[in-house]
C-alpha cells in the first residue's frame, strides 16, 4: 500500500541516503547518495544505456528489490513518487524531471539532452516497504555526439535566469550543517509572491565535482505553515558530506513556471568572505536554465 510523507526530513539520519549524513555536526557516517547502483537490496536498472544528443527519446529504468522484481509501490514525497535527477559529467546541463510508472514497474520519460557526453542518471525514492528508507541510487547514461568537454562554470554569488536574479548567501561546510539562503527578484525587484511547487517554495540539489554525489534539501518551513513567507528569501540547512567543489541547483516557480538558478560553490571549513570574494572575482558564467 502507498504511504504518503508531504514533509519529509532530508536532513535526519533516517533519509541519509538523500543527504549523506546522520547528524548536524560532526563527519559524515555513510556515503552520499547517488554513487552507488545498489544500496540496502535496492538496484537501479537502467534500460536505456545511450541516447543521441539533441534527440528526444524515451528513457527507461526500474527500481528492482533484494528477489530482483521491479518495485510498483512507493512513499509519496513532496507530491512525487520518485525525484530523477539527469546531469552532465561537467555540471554544465542539469535536469529535475519525474518520469510516470507504468503497472509492471518500468519508469519512462521522453529527454532531449542538449550536449553530447558522459552523464549521471539520479533515482531519488522511498520505496513503500516496512523498514525501506529512502535512498538515491546513480547509474552512467552516455549521450552520443560531438563533444567538446567544457569547464565548470565559474563560482558567482547571483544566477541570471529568464530576467530573474538569484543571490546566495551562506556556504557550505564539510561536515557540518549550515544555512544558505537564496534570495530571488525580478527585474530588479524582490519576488514576494512565490508559488508552491511540490509542496514547498524551492527545491535545492547539489551535487559535488569529481564524482557528482548527490545532496537533496529543503526549504525551512512550508505554503500554509503561517509562518513562511512566499519570497524573496528560500532558506536551506544543508551539510557538504567533504571538502570541494560543488554545484547547486535551486527549482523555483513563480507566474506558473518552474526556473532553475545554478551556482558553483565551494565547501572549505576554513573558508571566509574574503576567500569566497576572491575565488568568485574570476568568473561570471551562471549556468542556470529550465527543467
Amino acid at each position: 500500500m502507498k504511504r504518503e510523507e508531504s514533509s519529509m526530513n532530508h536532513g535526519s539520519g533516517e533519509h541519509a541516503g538523500h543527504t549523506g549524513h546522520t547528524g548536524h555536526t560532526g563527519h559524515t557516517t555513510a556515503l552520499p547518495g547517488g554513487l552507488q547502483v545498489s544500496q540496502d537490496g535496492y538496484t537501479l536498472d537502467l534500460k536505456t544505456p545511450r541516447i543521441t544528443a539533441c534527440e528526444e527519446a524515451p528513457l527507461r529504468f526500474a527500481i528492482r528489490d533484494d528477489s530482483g522484481k521491479a518495485v510498483t509501490d512507493y512513499t509519496t514525497v513532496h507530491g512525487k513518487d520518485l525525484h530523477l535527477i539527469l546531469a552532465s559529467r561537467d555540471l554544465n546541463t542539469f535536469r529535475h524531471v519525474h518520469p510516470a510508472l507504468g503497472p509492471e514497474g518500468t519508469w519512462s520519460i521522453p529527454v532531449n539532452l542538449p550536449t553530447a557526453g558522459d552523464y549521471r542518471v539520479l533515482a531519488d525514492f522511498a520505496p513503500a516497504r516496512q523498514g525501506a528508507k529512502a535512498m538515491t541510487l546513480g547509474a552512467d547514461l552516455a549521450v552520443a555526439g560531438s563533444y567538446q568537454p567544457r569547464d565548470l562554470p565559474a563560482a558567482k554569488p547571483t544566477a541570471e535566469v529568464d530576467g530573474y536574479t538569484v543571490t546566495l548567501d551562506g556556504e557550505l561546510t564539510p561536515g557540518t550543517m549550515s544555512e544558505l539562503k537564496l534570495s530571488v527578484a525580478k527585474d530588479g525587484k524582490p519576488v514576494t509572491d512565490l508559488e508552491p511547487y511540490l509542496g514547498a517554495y524551492g527545491h535545492l540539489v547539489a551535487l559535488r565535482s569529481g564524482d557528482l554525489a548527490y545532496l537533496h534539501v529543503h526549504p525551512e518551513g512550508e505554503p500554509g505553515d503561517a509562518t513562511t513567507k512566499p519570497g524573496p528569501e528560500i532558506s536551506f540547512m544543508a551539510t557538504a558530506p567533504s571538502h570541494g567543489t560543488y554545484r547547486l541547483f535551486l527549482d523555483f516557480q513563480h507566474e506558473g513556471t518552474v526556473r532553475t538558478a545554478a551556482f558553483t560553490v565551494h565547501a572549505s571549513a576554513h573558508a571566509s568572505s574574503a576567500d569566497t570574494d576572491a575565488r568568485t572575482a574570476g568568473g561570471n558564467r551562471s549556468g542556470a536554465g529550465h527543467h
